[in-house]
């Protein structure tokens, strides 16, 4: 079924196309995203920009009052040999393919869909983790306040282009091989929309949009990661001739961390332990993102342990729970002793049976002096 392109502007069929454009006006104020957040109102602004498009086009309001749909239009018909099906829609689809375009197109519309844009945040490790609202400032394209997109002085229209007729488009004749071809390309007065603006917007020099700078606020869910991109649906630029606004997207670059480091949802960090700390066990105090914790290290733990503090790190953006967080032990073996200190530890070495002399041994006998006297066959 064809779509009530009048319907969805408000109109009844045979409305002026003074009444067309008011009509667009008022609901283009009314819907556009940057004014109206709530959920639907940028598909509805997309379909009063297609009926606003198709009834201010002369060969689509034709179609439109004779029961069809331009958009569903297709070039050939369902009888013909060149119709119907993938690959070339008709006789001038080859003809297009040979001769760069001899089939007429008719007038593209002035108001087309705007550009995604792009901008980056610094956020600190601590903002990823636990998420945060902040700020942000954008200098894009909006819609221009004086004409609402339309391009032209208060009180003017726009006026069927003189070259080209209001077909968009404009031919030559062209020798080849085949003989004469006509060639058609797009008008070079009215950029293929068939229509001019003699009375420009002073605002907006006609261009429907004009260039201002606004602040939005950016929520940022817990546990984004560095480098991934957070979706501002109709927050982009708005689009030549007041149409919709493309999407900015908000990339998030992850600021590095004094103690930690990020691996997904996990974090780990260092912690340098004394000897002896490491050999006799102790509690040691950390400081993690939430505040101190207190972690056990057990007597003898040895240089390259890691512990694990569940339910410590980011939480996961696809799923439920968060991540860990680990840390690594580091073992510190003193550079310098002073007398008392080598003397203490000579006498912890022989509690423990270990011969210090001739290298080092495991036991009271010396493995040095053992191997020496397996090579004297003793």
């Amino acid at each position: 079924m064809a779509t009530d392109y009048y319907g969805v502007l408000g109109l009844q069929p045979g409305a002026s196309d003074a009444d067309i454009k008011r009509a667009y006006r008022k609901k283009a104020r009314d819907l556009h995203p940057d004014v109206n957040p709530e959920p639907g109102a940028k598909d509805e602004f997309q379909q009063v920009s297609k009926a606003y498009e198709a009834l201010t086009d002369p060969e689509k309001r034709r179609i439109i009052d004779l029961g069809g749909d331009p958009y569903e239009t297709g070039r050939a018909g369902a009888g013909s040999p060149f119709g119907g099906g993938a690959g070339f829609g008709g006789l001038g689809d080859i003809m297009d393919a040979f001769f760069g375009g001899a089939g007429a197109r008719g007038p593209r519309s002035r108001t087309r869909e705007g550009e995604d844009a792009l901008i980056r945040v610094d956020l600190d490790l601590s903002e990823t983790v636990f998420g945060t609202t902040t700020e942000i400032t954008v200098d894009t394209a909006v819609l221009c306040d004086v004409c609402t997109g339309a391009g032209t002085a208060p009180g003017t229209h726009p006026e069927t282009c003189s070259t080209c007729g209001g077909r968009g488009e404009v031919q030559s004749v062209q020798r080849s091989f085949l003989g004469q071809v006509i060639a058609s390309r797009p008008c070079p007065t009215c950029q293929a929309t068939g229509q001019v603006i003699p009375n420009p917007c002073p605002q907006c020099a006609g261009d429907g949009r004009v260039r201002a700078r606004r602040t939005i606020p950016v929520k940022i869910p817990a546990g984004v990661e560095d480098g991934m991109r957070i979706r501002l649906a109709g927050y982009g630029e708005v689009g030549p001739g007041g149409g919709p606004a493309g999407d900015l997207y908000v990339e998030v670059h992850e600021r590095p961390h004094d103690v930690f480091t990020r691996d997904g949802e996990d974090l780990h960090c260092r912690v340098t332990l004394p000897m002896t700390a490491a050999a006799l066990g102790t509690t040691l105090k950390l400081e993690t993102l939430e505040g101190n914790e207190d972690i056990t290290i057990k007597p003898g733990t040895q240089s390259g342990n890691v512990l694990t503090l569940r339910a410590h790190g980011a939480p996961r953006l696809r799923g439920t729970g968060r991540g860990n967080l680990v840390v690594h032990l580091d073992v510190q073996t003193p550079t310098r002793l002073d007398d008392r200190q080598s003397e203490l530890l000579r006498e912890l070495a022989a509690l423990r049976g270990e011969d210090l002399t001739e290298g080092g041994s495991a036991n009271h006998g010396g493995l040095f002096s053992r191997v020496r006297d397996a090579f004297n066959g003793r």
